[in-house]
C-alpha cells in the first residue's frame, strides 16, 4: 500500500508497535489529533514527488511543550519538537467561507491559518522561495497544549464553552479574550505551523520598514497615496538606489496583490549577505480575506515604479495560460497538505478564482508599464546568464508567444 495511504499516530502516546490489531489501529485513528497520513508532496513548481522533511515533521511529531510567543497583535504558540526543531502555530481562527467584514480596517482583520499555509505554496508557485514552510495541523487542545504547556500564564485561559468544547485565549494586544476564544471541536483544534527562522544569535536579521506601508490610520493616507511620483524619491533611497532591492519589493507586491494582503508594514533581511540579500516574505496571516473585492493599491510599487523582473513577468505570464492556470495549480499544490486530507480545501473555490483574476489584472498593469515606458525600463532582465546559454529570452515557447 502507498505510504501516502496509511494512517499512523505517531503524534500520538507511543504505543506498542509491533501489536497491530484492527481493534487498537481503530482506537488510535480515532484520536483526532492523533491521526495523520503520512504526505508525499510533490513541488508545484518543479513537477517532482518527494517528501518536505521540514513540513512533514511538523505535521507527524507530537509536539513538546508550547508555549505563547510573546508580542504581536493575536495568539500565537510556539510549539517544539523531539528532534528540537520549533515551529510557530497560528490557531483557526475563521471558517473557510467567511469573507472578511468590509467595514474593518486591515489593521483589524484577524489572522488565518489557511492564509499562512495559502502563502507558502504560492510564494512557490510564482518561483519565490521565500516563506519558510508552512504546513497546516490539528492539534488536541488538552494534550498537545494545555497538559505540555509551561506557560503559566497561559494554561490559566483554558476553559469549556458551553457547549463542552475545549477553549483558551491566551495574552495579546488584541481578541486574547472569551469573546475570542480559539476553541477544538471538541478538543481537535486547526492550525498552521510555520518553521521557526535559525536564532538570531546564529543568523542575524534586519527589519526594514516598507516604502509603501500604510497609514494605519482611519483617517491620515500614506505618502504614497498621495504623491504620483513617489517611486522617483525611493529610487534614491539606500537600499532601493543599487542592487536588485526595488525588483525584489515588487515580487513581494505581486505576492501580495494576489492574495489580497493589505497587512505589509515591514520586512525582514540576512544582515550577513548585506544588500546581495533576498527579502523574507513573513506574517501572512491577514492575506485571502476577500475574495469578492480586489484591491489594486497593493501593486502601487508595480505601478508607480513600471519595474519588473523578466522571471517574474514570465511566470505570470504561463500562470495565465488555460494549461497552467494559477487556481488550477493552487488547488493541486494545497491537496498536499495535511490539512485538505483530513478536513477540507483550504482555499475556497471562490478565492481560487480571485487568483486568476488578480493575476490577469498586474498582467494589465505590467502592459500598460511596457505601453508607457518601453521594454528597456520596465524589464529587469535577471535571466540574462540563461539566455546566454541558448535559452529564449522572449519566453515565447513557455508563454505561447
Amino acid at each position: 500500500m502507498d505510504a501516502s495511504r496509511i494512517t499512523f499516530a505517531r503524534a500520538a502516546a507511543a504505543p506498542e508497535r509491533e501489536r497491530s490489531s484492527g481493534r487498537r489501529r481503530a482506537a488510535r485513528a480515532a484520536r483526532g489529533a492523533g491521526t495523520w497520513r503520512r504526505p508525499r508532496v510533490r513541488s508545484a513548481t518543479s513537477g517532482t514527488r518527494r517528501p518536505w522533511t521540514a513540513t512533514r515533521t511538523a505535521a507527524d511529531r507530537r509536539p513538546r511543550p508550547a508555549v505563547q510567543k510573546s508580542g504581536g497583535t493575536q495568539l500565537k504558540l510556539v510549539m517544539s519538537f523531539p528532534n528540537y526543531g520549533q515551529a510557530l502555530f497560528k490557531p483557526m481562527k475563521q471558517e473557510r467561507d467567511e469573507e472578511t467584514n468590509f467595514n474593518l480596517y486591515y489593521f483589524s482583520d484577524f489572522e488565518r491559518h489557511n492564509a499562512e499555509i495559502a502563502a507558502f505554496h504560492l510564494d512557490r508557485i510564482l518561483g519565490y522561495r521565500r516563506i519558510p514552510p508552512v504546513v497546516g495541523r490539528l492539534v488536541d487542545v488538552v494534550q498537545d497544549i494545555k497538559d505540555v504547556t509551561t506557560d503559566h500564564k497561559l494554561v490559566h485561559t483554558f476553559f469549556s464553552s458551553a457547549v463542552g468544547s475545549r477553549c483558551f485565549y491566551g495574552r495579546c494586544a488584541y481578541y486574547c479574550s472569551t469573546e475570542h476564544a480559539v476553541c477544538g471541536r471538541p478538543a481537535a483544534l486547526e492550525g498552521s505551523l510555520a518553521a521557526m527562522l535559525p536564532d538570531l544569535a546564529l543568523a542575524a536579521r534586519r527589519t526594514w520598514r516598507s516604502p509603501w506601508r500604510r497609514s494605519y490610520s482611519r483617517s491620515k493616507r500614506a505618502r504614497w497615496e498621495k504623491q504620483a511620483d513617489y517611486c522617483s524619491a525611493v529610487k534614491k533611497t539606500a537600499p532601493y538606489d543599487q542592487g536588485t532591492r526595488l525588483v525584489d519589493f515588487i515580487d513581494l507586491a505581486v505576492l501580495d496583490f494576489l492574495m489580497s494582503n493589505m497587512d505589509r508594514h515591514h520586512y525582514e533581511t540576512f544582515e550577513k549577505f548585506g544588500n546581495d540579500t533576498f527579502l523574507l516574505h513573513l506574517d501572512n496571516g491577514r492575506a485571502f480575506g476577500r475574495h469578492s473585492k480586489d484591491e489594486p493599491s497593493i501593486l502601487a510599487p508595480l505601478t508607480q515604479c513600471c519595474r519588473i523582473r523578466r522571471s517574474t513577468w514570465l511566470r505570470l505570464r504561463l500562470l495565465a495560460l488555460p494549461r497552467f492556470r494559477l487556481s488550477d495549480v493552487m488547488r493541486e499544490s494545497l491537496a498536499q497538505d495535511p490539512l485538505t486530507v483530513a478536513t477540507a480545501p483550504l482555499l475556497t473555490q471562490p478565492h481560487l478564482e480571485a487568483l486568476d483574476r488578480r493575476l490577469a489584472a498586474a498582467l494589465r498593469a505590467v502592459d500598460r508599464c511596457l505601453e508607457e515606458k518601453g521594454d528597456d525600463e520596465v524589464i529587469y532582465n535577471d535571466v540574462a546568464h540563461v539566455e546566454s546559454e541558448g535559452t529564449p529570452a522572449s519566453g515565447e515557447e513557455l508563454v505561447g508567444g
